[in-house]
């Protein structure tokens, strides 16, 4: 079922846990209103990294972002809620297994100071004992269990090959240090679900993820959008949303009119989230600068939160309201940056045959903004159930119609 041309428009999106996730389902509802001529659930290849390959993996499902909404934030209303809890269940298995090996690296170590007191390395003993520390605090087998059961739904597929559309899911590969996209040939039998656990596998928080004898951390680790997946497979147009940026607290503090508070006094949490963010956005920038040079014909188009906004960076994702007010947010500072950078977009977007919609960004961010959201509550509340169930019904048929196109040149064709 897959598309047989090679991709000319793509969509990438990075890592940033289920906060990076929900800002990236706000800014593409924005981007989705706004832009003519690019379809979010018809397009040529999806680059997913981390996080962001949740949402790829739904869109390239055919799952629209109304309806990634409802999911990840909107839980009451959505037929198999994402819960963030489960990603805070304790790797009980890395626990035991690692214990396990307690008692076997003591006796190792044991008969390596009776062999030899007098020379025996006391850091050695402890680098040994260092094997049966937990490789992740975290249990990630549920993001398997979440995606295997969304994709099992009449219509959907956890099978890259069942995809009308390209998919890729960079994971880093453990004991290389590589890059690894799955969907690509050779990889392409791997499930979807594992593919994304084993893509946000971040070292530290989850255990590594093993895949046919292979082990696999996040794929952040090595890039932070590798949209060059997309470019190397012949996109001409990449639109990229991050949704991590370094926060610049100074700022913040000056354009809100409150006293600067350093991020040191949040502790390491806060102190280590930073230092991340810092790392992979330079590393980004660095890699779209090099896009500019290798891919002088493609055009890659970067959408990202202000390094002010400390909702992004200090919103908890346990709190309805605060997913709520993330996804607003990412929806009003992505209609802003469209209007912002109109001049620039709206050439380039041209080029591939896409509009940007001014009509829509001009008008009063009020309604447009609520109806985001409070989508899925006035469904519920002024419609009810049979409502939802008819717009589920719809995005089936449209995926429907999505495949039929694709198998019908096929047929044509033979």
């Amino acid at each position: 079922m897959r598309h047989e041309r090679r991709p000319r428009a793509a969509l990438a999106l990075a890592g940033g846990g289920p906060l990076g996730a929900i800002y990236e389902v706000g800014a593409l509802m924005a981007l989705s209103e706004a832009l003519e001529g690019f379809d979010f659930n018809d397009l040529d290849a999806y680059v997913g990294v981390s996080a962001g390959g949740f949402i790829a993996a739904g869109l390239a499902n055919g799952l629209s972002p109304a309806y990634l909404y409802r999911m990840f934030i909107d839980s009451e209303s959505a037929e198999i809620p994402f819960e963030p809890e489960m990603l805070l269940r304790p790797a009980l298995a890395e626990y035991t297994g690692r214990a396990g090996r307690v008692p076997g690296l003591l006796g190792d170590a044991l008969v390596e100071w009776l062999r030899n007191p007098l020379r025996a390395d006391v850091m050695a003993v402890f680098e040994r004992l260092a094997r049966a520390i937990p490789t992740g605090v975290f249990d990630n087998e549920g993001i398997d269990r979440f995606l295997t059961r969304l994709f099992s739904r009449a219509g959907l597929s956890n099978d890259f090959r069942r995809l009308p559309h390209r998919l890729y899911l960079v994971a880093t590969e453990l004991d290389s240090g590589a890059a690894v996209a799955f969907g690509t040939p050779g990889r392409d039998h791997v499930p979807i679900s594992r593919a994304i656990q084993a893509s946000a596998a971040l070292p530290g928080l989850f255990p590594p993820v093993e895949i046919d004898g292979h082990w696999y951390v996040d794929g952040a680790l090595k890039k932070t959008l590798h949209a060059s997946v997309a470019l190397k497979e012949g996109a001409k147009l990449v639109l990229c949303v991050n949704p991590l940026v370094p926060f610049d607290a100074q700022h913040a503090a000056h354009e809100r009119h409150v006293k600067h508070r350093h991020l040191v006094d949040g502790g390491l949490p806060v102190v280590l989230a930073q230092t991340f963010r810092a790392i992979i956005h330079s590393r980004m920038k660095s890699g779209l600068a090099r896009y500019e040079i290798e891919y002088k014909d493609a055009d890659v188009i970067l959408f990202e939160p202000r390094p002010d906004d400390a909702d992004m960076f200090f919103s908890n994702m346990f709190s309805y309201a605060d997913r709520k007010r993330l996804a607003l947010l990412a929806y009003r500072k992505t209609r802003e940056e469209l209007l912002r950078r109109y001049d620039e977009l709206a050439p380039r977007l041209a080029r591939h045959g896409v509009r940007i919609n001014r009509a829509v960004l001009e008008a009063p961010h009020g309604a447009p903004a609520r109806r985001v959201v409070s989508l899925s509550h006035r469904r519920a509340r002024t419609m009810g159930r049979a409502a939802l169930d008819l717009s589920d019904t719809l995005d089936d048929l449209a995926r429907a119609l999505r495949r039929l196109r694709v198998r019908a040149p096929r047929r044509a064709a033979a």
